[in-house]
């Protein structure tokens, strides 16, 4: 259940950053905002220890949270964001691939009671 909340809530972000643009929402750019999450969840979770638990889905979902929030990050604090979005994105990943990997912990504790 955790898992398609958390890939409901990648595809909302995702669909309300392309709508900022011009075109709308197009398929190329929801799967760009795809393959830019599986890649900014991927090396998240490599920077954070005991993340087996997690699987694929949630990983892209992480991801793609963290580069939409890590991007409007950069472009709040700098002007020129070239490269400063990636680190953002990945860090804001990373922090959230923590605090899922926290809760799923603590939630696989309690259910193996």
């Amino acid at each position: 259940m955790r898992t398609h909340r958390l890939a409901l809530i990648g595809l909302v972000a995702t669909s309300l950053v392309a709508q900022k643009g011009d075109r709308g929402v197009d398929i190329e750019s929801i799967l760009g905002y795809i393959v830019v999450g599986a890649i900014v969840g991927i090396v998240a979770r490599l920077l954070i220890p005991g993340t087996t638990g997690m699987g694929l889905v949630v990983t892209i979902a992480v991801g793609i949270v963290g580069a939409v929030i890590g991007g409007w990050l950069a472009g709040a604090v700098f002007e020129e964001t070239k490269g400063v979005d990636w680190i953002a994105s990945i860090l804001v990943a990373a922090l959230l691939v923590w605090l899922v990997t926290r809760a799923g912990a603590s939630r696989w504790r309690r259910t193996s009671l």
